[in-house]
């Protein structure tokens, strides 16, 4: 994935999944002749989404979960399984804002794997010829992004209208992660804005990743 945001901002309308209702998950990773199927890894699984993502011709896609993150946004290698294992994926389509979440499972690779799987299944209705992409996603549309939708300059301190070096982005960024992350005394809504404000810069200086 190009982005991901911590904590998890799972979309209002959404509903949850109990925790008692929550199952293991079978999204391992295809196995050769001589091995067994292994634990989905979480780079694994947001590499499958990607790829979902890219046949569908979905961009700027943001993936949400309560996974801590490295100072650079990146997902920490070493974080332990969340107590909430729920994901959540931000993409435009066709010009629309769109989430998908997904809790039924009770490790995040799974949720994001399931999330892929179900992008998958839609893809399929354009082949009958019986409805559109569009239709099978018009329910899907994001009632509010995940973000507070303040403009990355404002959020980041970055002042006045020059391009400013991704280096620059960067930096403000780590700076500010370490008086808002949560860890740090700071709070989810906080760190989620962060990180928002470091995706939308990514994108508009063309650095996305």
């Amino acid at each position: 994935m190009n982005e991901s945001s911590y904590p998890l901002a799972w979309p209002s309308a959404w509903p949850r999944t109990e925790p008692r209702r929550r199952r293991r998950a079978l999204f391992g990773s295809k196995p050769s002749a001589s091995e067994r199927i292994r634990k989905l890894t979480m780079a694994d699984a947001a590499a499958r989404l990607q790829g979902e993502l890219d046949r569908l011709g979905a961009s700027h896609p943001v993936l949400s979960s309560n996974l801590a993150l490295r100072l650079d946004g990146r997902p920490r290698a070493d974080a332990s399984e969340p107590g909430d294992p729920g994901a959540a994926v931000y993409f435009t389509l066709k010009g629309h804002r769109v989430v998908l979440a997904c809790d039924r499972w009770t490790r995040v690779a799974d949720n994001v794997a399931a999330i892929a799987a179900h992008i998958e299944a839609l893809r399929g209705i354009e082949r009958w010829g019986v409805g559109t992409i569009e239709q099978a996603f018009r329910g899907y549309l994001a009632l509010e992004d995940f973000s507070s939708g303040a403009p990355w300059r404002r959020v980041l301190g970055i002042a006045g209208d020059a391009r400013p070096a991704i280096a620059e982005i960067e930096s403000r960024f780590r700076a500010l992660a370490l008086r808002r992350h949560p860890d740090r005394g700071g709070s989810h809504a906080a760190m989620a804005e962060l990180n928002a404000a470091l995706a939308d810069a990514r994108r508009e200086l063309g650095e996305a990743r």
